[in-house]
């Protein structure tokens, strides 16, 4: 063999290991590119599609804000369909102890949430999202004077409040209390909206409700603030109900009720922070 052809061999030979790396590199890049693809796979399944009805019983003063967190929510996730029955928080309660199928609890006070959390309708802990406090609604361009909540007590203005086992009313009350005052409504409304109703339709002078309705009914009413509301600021607690029948989708709802988003709504709104 002569030298040449020795050289020509050796050549060979470091090309075919050289190149035989490169062939198990690129086997390893394939493979570490494979097992990157299997990572992302299953994060990307950890939040499953969500779908279905989820059915929110919210105290009557959410009503504007929850509806629009509730088309937010239906925009995220189509298929989803959030419905709610807006009302009194104390006969919300009693429709869910005596069976009501529903996801979600909002009530407009503690006291009212209490009610199903003591009966074991409660799944978990009911958690504080946002607080209230009243306000004086008068018709538009305040035309009584009224400037605070001993005005509220002269004679010959109607004055509506809501029902004292309602939370607006119970708050009303304690306002009432920390002033020394006494004052005899027209009437007592089931829920706060229904008390504004009665200022927009001008079959009263004045209610007592919550910032949040004041704002919401925009020239429809005249806000009056006074300092006595801050001896009676509501908290707003909100829980998952122990037999909801779309309990994922309802955690979700909830969770968005919880984000910055759904804190932007609600404050939007006129709602206190928590």
């Amino acid at each position: 063999m002569t030298r040449s052809t020795r050289r020509t061999r050796r050549i060979l030979q470091v090309a075919g290991t050289a190149t035989a790396a490169l062939l198990a590199l690129s086997a390893c890049a394939s493979s570490g590119d494979s097992a990157a693809g299997s990572d992302d796979s299953p994060s990307s399944s950890t939040s499953p599609k969500l779908s279905g009805t989820v059915t929110v019983f919210a105290a009557a003063s959410l009503k504007e804000s929850f509806t629009e967190l509730g088309k937010q929510f239906e925009a995220a996730h189509p298929g989803t369909e959030v419905t709610f029955n807006f009302g009194g928080s104390d006969s919300l309660a009693a429709g869910i102890t005596s069976g009501a199928p529903a996801d979600v609890f909002a009530a407009a006070s503690p006291k009212t949430m209490k009610v199903v959390t003591d009966a074991g309708g409660a799944s978990g802990e009911p958690a504080t999202f946002v607080r209230n406090q009243l306000e004086i609604a008068t018709l538009p361009g305040n035309p009584e004077g009224i400037a605070s909540l001993k005005d509220l007590t002269g004679s010959g203005l109607k004055v509506v409040l809501c029902d004292k086992e309602v939370p607006c009313g119970a708050a009303a009350q304690k306002a009432l209390d920390a002033s020394g005052l006494e004052l005899t409504p027209v009437s007592y409304e089931q829920d706060v909206k229904s008390a504004l109703t009665k200022v927009e339709l001008k079959e009263a002078d004045a209610a007592l409700v919550y910032k949040t309705d004041v704002k919401a009914a925009g020239d429809k009413v005249e806000g009056v603030e006074f300092p006595e509301a801050s001896q009676a600021v509501n908290d707003y607690p909100i829980v998952l109900l122990k037999d909801a029948p779309n309990a994922e989708a309802a955690q979700a709802f909830i969770a968005l009720v919880q984000s910055a988003e759904g804190r932007q709504v609600l404050t939007g709104a006129g709602f206190l922070q928590p």
